[in-house]
C-alpha cells in the first residue's frame, strides 16, 4: 500500500496526467497496415493504441508489429501493408493493462514500470485517453526535491540488538 501522504503529494499533479483521446495518436482495427504504418512513423512513437469504430480500446500496435509482417526469409515486402488489416497484427490488450480511475496511484505505478503509457477507459471500455511515464516521472522529480518542505522526515530509529 502506498503512504497516504506520498499518494496526496502525486495527486497534486492529476490534472497533468490524463492526455485526452482527440489528441492522443491512435489506428483503428479495419485500418491496413499501410495507415498504421504512416502514422507511426508520422508521429515517432513506438506503440500506438487501436479502437474500434466506436471508440472503443482494443489493444496496441507498434513498428515492429509491422516490420515483422514485412520481412520475408531473403527480402522486404510491402505487400502486407496493403493485404492486411491492424487487426491481424495487433497486440490485444490485457484487462489488467488498462485503468478506469486517473487517481488508481498504485495500480498506475505498477503498470508504468513495464509501460511508456497506460489507456484510460470508461466503464464501457471507451478510450478516453492515456497516462504517461513521462508526466508520472515529472510529479517524482518534484516529490523527491519538494517532500521535506511539507512534511518533516523525522528517521525511524531501530533498537540496536545486542547478540
Amino acid at each position: 500500500m502506498i503512504i497516504p501522504e506520498l499518494q496526496q503529494f502525486l495527486l497534486k499533479n492529476r490534472e497533468h496526467y490524463l492526455i485526452p483521446a482527440d489528441v492522443v495518436a491512435n489506428v483503428s482495427v479495419d485500418n491496413r497496415l499501410g495507415h498504421a504504418f504512416l502514422v507511426l512513423t508520422k508521429v515517432r512513437y513506438a506503440k500506438i493504441p487501436v479502437l474500434d469504430n466506436d471508440n472503443h480500446f482494443f489493444g496496441f500496435i507498434s513498428l515492429a508489429m509491422i516490420t515483422d509482417k514485412m520481412l520475408a526469409l531473403d527480402h522486404v515486402s510491402l505487400a502486407p501493408l496493403d493485404q492486411l488489416k491492424v487487426a491481424d497484427v495487433m497486440e490485444k490488450a490485457a484487462d489488467e493493462a488498462v485503468v478506469d480511475d486517473i487517481l488508481d496511484v498504485e495500480k498506475i505505478l505498477h503498470l508504468l514500470v513495464d509501460n511508456p503509457f497506460i489507456p484510460v477507459v470508461d466503464d464501457d471500455n471507451i478510450f478516453q485517453g492515456i497516462i504517461t511515464r513521462r508526466e508520472y516521472m515529472k510529479s517524482f522529480n518534484e516529490l523527491v526535491h519538494n517532500l521535506n518542505r511539507e512534511y518533516d522526515l523525522v528517521p525511524v530509529r531501530h533498537p540496536v540488538h545486542h547478540s
